[in-house]
């Protein structure tokens, strides 16, 4: 009898999958180009906002482009039914930053779409030479015959010897023809593409096994050591029991093997350096095999975040888990349970106790946010005496003398050398003019505070003019200022000053 119903439901389960369901749902093509575009060899991850404008930026060119036949709604609408559809999944960064990944069914999908768009012949030397050493490594390396093997082996090495001394004694390299490197290069493509969804699957059963261990946490209907046996027993299998498992364990050891890392990129050198590789291989093919050493430390990568992942779920479930308070509600209860026998010895059949099902409110107005410190209220240290230290005959004029400028004795100067009938040449001559106190340094500071915004007086920022001061102490200093001169003013008009801000004295520094 024919097992047509077994066969029409195994049929049925892989139509059910995602990767089907996006190759053979309405607007596939559509959905398919954008994801093919957006995400690339080099850009597996993408931010939300970014997705959604890139789709609706897809969607108004394809539109201009004249396509009617285009899905509903806008970038970030699609991106969730893509998510729903699990073609996409939307994650957190470590910086909290949330993006968007493909899912190993939609990475399968594209790259069906990527081997069927490549040209290959369906029959060849290459694919059957392929076959037949797959088959003979295969059986060398789990034959249980042991004289089985070592006659594939010396059969493998008399054969390789021959070649090398053909070689060696300068006999012809062996035709390569176009149709054997197009067929060898397009296998090899087909495998590295492969990887992207293959690291996917492991991270996403990774992410399932901590769904799983979360949702055990919070049930607490087992033990923590029992979540933990069965998180590395999990773990082990997920490494040895799938495909994507053992590919990931491969990689890892390639990866920590130096000398087979470098074989390997020597390899993929000399290929792509091969005089036909320039017409079989075009930029984005070339561009795939050379990054395949980086493709798979960057699964490796994610793949081992995942897995980090859990296991600090683990640990975050170990470290916050308090067994002593497990063990102080047991003891509760156990009391709880012999005070009760007690009761059940002298009470009678219809005897109730009101007990509340939840303890009663507090009442509480305020709650002291800061407590007393005694820090707070202590006083301050008591002040050195520096009595010995005092000068000797300090005055109030010698405090003057070191302090700012005098304004109101420089305002009438000032007012007396604009009113006086003899011209005033400069600033600096007016300065000099003055009397010994009213020509320290700080005093310049003055004098430029006054006239600063006087329309009496002009600044010539391109000269300069020398200042001669005059210490309390007697030394003296010169100091180079722009010329300042009269302006024009009528013989009536009054002199005016800039008024000083309220409650605040000029800036100065001491004499």
């Amino acid at each position: 009898m024919s097992d047509i119903v077994g066969e029409l439901a195994r049929v049925a389960g892989a139509f059910d999958q995602p990767t089907l369901t996006l190759l053979y749902r309405g607007h596939a093509k559509v959905v398919i180009a954008m994801l093919r575009s957006a995400f690339t060899r080099d850009n597996r991850t993408i931010s939300t906002a970014r997705l959604h404008a890139q789709v609706d930026t897809y969607l108004d060119q394809l539109r201009i482009a004249g396509f009617t036949d285009l899905p509903s709604g806008t970038g970030r609408d699609l991106c969730m039914r893509w998510m729903r559809g699990q073609w996409l999944v939307r994650s957190v960064e470590d910086d909290g930053a949330e993006v968007y990944t493909l899912t190993s069914h939609a990475q399968d999908a594209l790259n069906l779409v990527t081997n069927l768009t490549r040209e290959r012949a369906s029959l060849s030397e290459h694919r059957i030479a392929t076959i037949v050493n797959a088959v003979r490594r295969f059986n060398t390396e789990v034959n249980p015959d042991r004289g089985a093997r070592v006659d594939i082996l010396n059969s493998e090495i008399a054969r390789l010897t021959r070649e090398r001394d053909r070689l060696l004694e300068g006999a012809d390299l062996p035709h390569v023809s176009a149709d054997y490197m197009l067929e060898g290069y397009g296998e090899l493509l087909q495998l590295v593409a492969a990887l992207p969804s293959d690291f996917a699957r492991v991270q996403e059963a990774f992410t399932a096994l901590r769904t799983q261990i979360l949702a055990s946490f919070r049930a607490e209907d087992r033990h923590a050591g029992e979540v933990i046996d069965d998180y590395l027993r999990h773990t082990d299998s997920l490494m040895t029991a799938t495909a994507e498992g053992r590919a990931f364990e491969g990689a890892f050891t390639l990866l920590r093997d130096d000398e087979l890392l470098l074989q390997l990129r020597e390899d993929l050198s000399a290929l792509l350096s091969h005089p036909m590789a320039e017409d079989i291989l075009n930029d984005v093919d070339r561009r795939d095999l050379r990054g395949t050493v980086g493709l798979i430390r960057r699964g490796i990568d994610a793949v081992l975040a995942q897995r980090n992942r859990v296991t600090a779920t683990l640990r975050e479930y170990i470290q916050t888990h308090n067994t002593v308070r497990d063990r102080e509600l047991d003891n509760t209860l156990r009391q709880l349970d012999g005070e009760l026998a007690r009761w059940m010895t002298s009470a009678g059949p219809r005897t109730t106790v009101a007990l509340p099902l939840l303890p009663a409110r507090l009442d509480v107005h305020h709650l002291r946010e800061r407590f007393h410190n005694p820090e707070d209220d202590a006083g301050p240290p008591p002040l050195r005496d520096v009595t010995t230290q005092r000068p000797d005959g300090l005055t109030l004029a010698d405090l003057l003398a070191q302090g700012g400028p005098s304004l109101d004795q420089l305002r009438a100067a000032v007012h007396d050398a604009l009113s006086s009938d003899e011209p005033l040449a400069s600033l600096g001559r007016l300065f000099d003019a003055l009397d010994a106190p009213l020509r320290r340094p700080v005093e310049i500071f003055g004098l430029l505070h006054l006239t600063t915004n006087m329309d009496d007086f002009v600044p010539d920022e391109e000269h300069t003019e020398v200042y001669r001061t005059l210490r309390p102490d007697g030394t003296r200093r010169d100091f180079a200022v722009p010329v300042i001169t009269p302006g024009p003013r009528s013989p009536d008009s009054p002199v005016t000053f800039a008024e000083d801000p309220p409650g605040r004295a000029p800036r100065s520094e001491p004499a």
